[in-house]
């Protein structure tokens, strides 16, 4: 456990560890016992769910907490988002996507030196007053995932293993897989510590993403709910395990800030067992939506089906969630939906995904979203519906040929989580017993208005969320 021995500190601080994906009810409930240093800044200060944002995915979940935008604000819808109104042009998000000013914008203009290590988005790096390092976005540590430059041989002469991400997480060879997390992590922590040693910094972020890859490639075997379990398997204990251990990690880097640091602990969203997929596309085909001209043979992806666009009025994208996207008359090259019908088609659509059942026949509590409503305003390209399949229970699969509606294989490798909607956060100030209360009702936008607070900053009109209020 952390010594807490905090010397006399000479400014004020905030120091954020981001845990993308740590699941609350695991840090709260399940565990909490056992993670001695999260209990310590539990126990003193103030902690509760965080409610992530829609979708509540790493890209842009990240980067709202930091602008307190939500995605339409951000016009980032995902990891992939249209780059424009044809049917094939997809972009990828990367730190170039993201035009709003974040938490360290902001301290910047006053002089206070931010480091940042893995906030996604965060590669091609930018310029910031003190100093970058990409997130998994990056390609590998051998591109310049840096800022500065030469603070990637810093790192890598600290951390000669530092990677940014598990090459391959969705893999079958899961003992590989839980060694290369640990040593991912191990390395992220080392760099961590070392830069907060030896920067003279005044904001300190860093995101694991470890945690996010040890729920996708190892929930089934933690999980008794999820229906891929087998009780008494080798891997049961491998989540608690890596979650145990991640405190001691914590613990270490808590030993290094002084009496002027507020810490929080946190994440973009939480994780729950995937019960399976909905293939999106193959019901827009069974619903006459989508028009192939060949009926594919075997499984393949969307971009490689045969579409008749000329017939087609509705196409979707697969995902932790799905984005539906409708052909309309003046927007899209072939655009068959009048601008007269829009609403009705998209109501249409709505009440007949939301009705869908799951393959028992139950009900599912999929819900699917206008941006208009969910959203400040819908910059780029926005999807005309955000699906949300089963509570989060469900994903759902963009690819055509599976021959029925629900899928239990993932299309993209094997994979036993989905995001939950909320995620957590602990709030800690030496300086302040807190009361080890937990509050209810806070937001992942809230976390930057809360920052710029701590450094008695005022904070912008056009930030969505509101200051954590930690007093009694």
């Amino acid at each position: 456990m952390a010594n807490f021995q905090f010397g006399k500190g000479k400014k004020k601080r905030v120091l954020v560890i981001g845990l993308d994906c740590a699941e609350p009810s695991l840090v709260f409930q399940q565990y909490r016992s056992e993670l001695p240093n999260l209990n310590y800044l539990m126990s003193n200060g103030v902690w509760g769910e965080l409610e992530s944002v829609y979708p509540p995915i790493t890209v842009p979940a990240w980067a709202c907490s930091q602008t307190s935008k939500d995605p339409g604000t951000l016009g980032i819808y995902g990891f992939r988002n249209r780059a424009d109104y044809s049917y094939e042009k997809m972009t990828i998000a990367n730190a170039r996507s993201v035009r709003e000013p974040a938490v360290w914008d902001y301290l910047g203009r006053l002089g206070k030196q931010s480091y940042l290590i893995g906030v996604p988005p965060s590669y091609p790096p930018r310029q910031v007053n003190g100093g970058m390092v990409g997130c998994f976005l990056s390609p590998n540590v051998n591109s310049k995932f840096t800022y500065p430059e030469n603070l990637r041989d810093e790192i890598l002469n600290v951390a000669p293993n530092y990677a940014v991400d598990v090459d391959n997480f969705r893999t079958e060879n899961k003992q590989w897989l839980l060694e290369k997390i640990y040593e991912m992590t191990e390395a992220r922590f080392k760099v961590i510590n070392h830069l907060l040693k030896t920067r003279d910094w005044d904001y300190f972020m860093s995101v694991e993403i470890g945690v996010d890859r040890l729920h996708h490639g190892f929930w089934k075997y933690h999980d008794p709910l999820h229906m891929k379990h087998e009780p008494n398997n080798p891997l049961l204990t491998c989540i608690h395990d890596y979650y145990v251990w991640l405190d001691k990690q914590i613990g270490a880097t808590l030993e290094l800030i002084d009496d002027e640091t507020s810490v929080i602990v946190m994440s973009d969203h939480g994780a729950k067992r995937m019960d399976g997929g909905i293939a999106v596309n193959e019901w827009l085909v069974n619903e006459g939506y989508l028009l192939l001209d060949e009926k594919p043979e075997g499984i393949i992806p969307l971009s490689k089906a045969k579409i008749n666009w000329d017939k087609t009025r509705v196409w979707g994208e697969g995902g932790y969630y799905s984005r539906i996207f409708m052909n309309v008359q003046g927007r899209e090259p072939n655009g068959i939906i009048p601008q007269s019908e829009y609403e009705n088609v998209r109501n249409e659509l709505i009440a007949k995904i939301e009705a869908l059942p799951d393959h028992t026949g139950k009900p599912m509590k999929t819900r699917a979203y206008k941006p208009q409503d969910i959203y400040v305003k819908s910059n780029n390209i926005a999807p005309d519906l955000i699906v949300i399949w089963g509570d989060l229970y469900w994903r759902g699969v963009g690819s055509l040929g599976h021959g029925a509606l629900h899928t239990f294989e993932n299309d993209t490798g094997p994979d036993d989580a989905n995001h939950a909607q909320m995620g957590m956060y602990i709030y800690f100030d030496p300086k302040r017993n807190l009361g080890g209360r937990e509050l209810k009702g806070s937001k992942l936008v809230d976390i930057a208005p809360t920052v710029l607070n701590e450094f008695g900053l005022h904070v912008p009109s056009d930030m969505i969320g509101k200051i954590i209020r930690s007093e009694a």
